[in-house]
């Protein structure tokens, strides 16, 4: 089985959020400033007043990589596959995969090959337990 990240006060908003197919982030009511990952405190002014927004879920990707070994035994069967970074619309920068690339192994080579800095996402919801979403991302047309 797959580690699962473990729920707490300050992030329990966020995955709530995504259990309802929505994404929520966490805003300073001070500053203004949205960020991530959430805690008790804004990064930027350290105000403890702090409010969930719904955000887009659009954004590009700013990194990524493709994992080719299996570090972690839970992850082997999905080799390779591929951790992004995505800097949401709002601001904050969010990691996941990217699913729903491709799959033209004969014209283009491996779907991973498709990723990008840059590349135009949107969210999309992996239920991965019955109780717990998991934020992923697909490409989006401009």
């Amino acid at each position: 089985m797959k580690p699962l990240p473990r729920l707490t006060p300050d992030n329990e908003p966020f995955y709530k959020g995504l259990r309802e197919r929505r994404l929520l982030l966490p805003y300073c009511m001070d500053c203004g400033k949205p960020h991530l990952p959430p805690g008790p405190v804004c990064p930027w002014c350290f105000t403890e007043h702090i409010e969930w927004r719904p955000a887009s879920g659009r954004g590009r990707i700013s990194t990524w990589t493709v994992v080719h070994k299996a570090w972690f035994p839970a992850f082997a069967a999905d080799i390779p596959y591929n951790v992004v970074q995505v800097e949401l619309d709002e601001g904050p920068r969010l990691t996941a995969s990217v699913v729903g690339l491709p799959n033209d192994r004969l014209a283009v080579g491996l779907p991973n090959e498709r990723l990008a800095i840059g590349l135009p996402v949107t969210i999309d919801f992996d239920d991965v337990t019955a109780e717990l979403t998991m934020p992923r991302f697909r490409p989006r047309n401009e």
